[in-house]
């Protein structure tokens, strides 16, 4: 079963969804990741973020590898036969003021996109959490649970805050902000698309917004177990 869950940045999509993830004994795979991953290729690689050629010509050599199942590994080779591990590196704040410029790029969007496929595909898997962003609408649109996970941005901010050191709850917002009017050029993190269930997690807690997707996962479980 594929399980699709979108978010804004601070959301709590990726913590969630991997605790979700464990409890129903699926693979998480975390979109965002390969993004982080590629702003900091782009970096490694002295690069134009802004350039799309530049950072398709990164995707044009680069292998990307991201672990399904326990801790997160991510690791890039950009072409050199290199394996760079990028777990720690792709989480600094400096590389994530950088994903926006891009994945602003719709080349690169489909290219990664379809990788995301691929790896969904070839995981052999009874089930995977995928999230990030266009998963409802664009990387699996057709997977049976979809999931819009949302929060005020003050929200988001307090728990962002809470995990970058050095920074005020008042410069987060203002990050926080300034990407979701970054990332509105591209895509609505706001409004479910038709046939995704939203999930405001303002008002809950970490095991709350777990629970609430773990639950409509396992409907849908049931649901599909009724109709065979």
């Amino acid at each position: 079963m594929l399980v699709a869950i979108d978010g804004p940045a601070g959301s709590g999509k990726s913590s969630v969804s991997r605790a979700a993830a464990e409890q129903l004994g699926f693979g998480i795979l975390d979109t965002g990741a390969a993004y982080r991953s590629l702003a900091w290729a782009a970096v490694e690689s002295a690069a134009d973020l802004d350039d799309p050629d530049a950072v398709m010509a990164i995707l044009d050599t680069w292998t990307y590898t991201i672990t399904l199942h326990g801790p997160q590994r991510v690791t890039v080779d950009l072409g050199d036969g290199v394996a760079h591990d990028v777990t720690a590196a792709i989480r600094q704040h400096a590389v994530s003021g950088l994903v926006s410029r891009v994945s602003q790029h719709p080349p690169v969007r489909d290219r990664l996109n379809a990788m995301f496929r691929r790896i969904v595909a070839e995981s052999a898997l009874p089930g995977v959490v995928i999230e990030g962003r266009d998963i409802t609408t664009v990387v699996a649109p057709d997977a049976p649970v979809r999931v819009l996970m949302t929060a005020t941005a003050a929200v988001r901010a307090q728990r962002r805050a809470g995990e970058l050191a050095g920074l005020t709850h008042e410069q987060v917002l203002a990050d926080i902000e300034a990407r979701d009017a970054k990332d509105a050029l591209v895509v609505d993190f706001f409004t479910p698309a038709a046939g995704v269930t939203l999930v405001d997690t303002s008002d809950l807690n970490f095991e709350q917004s777990v629970q609430a997707v773990v639950d409509i996962v396992r409907a849908a479980q049931c649901a599909a177990e009724e109709s065979e």
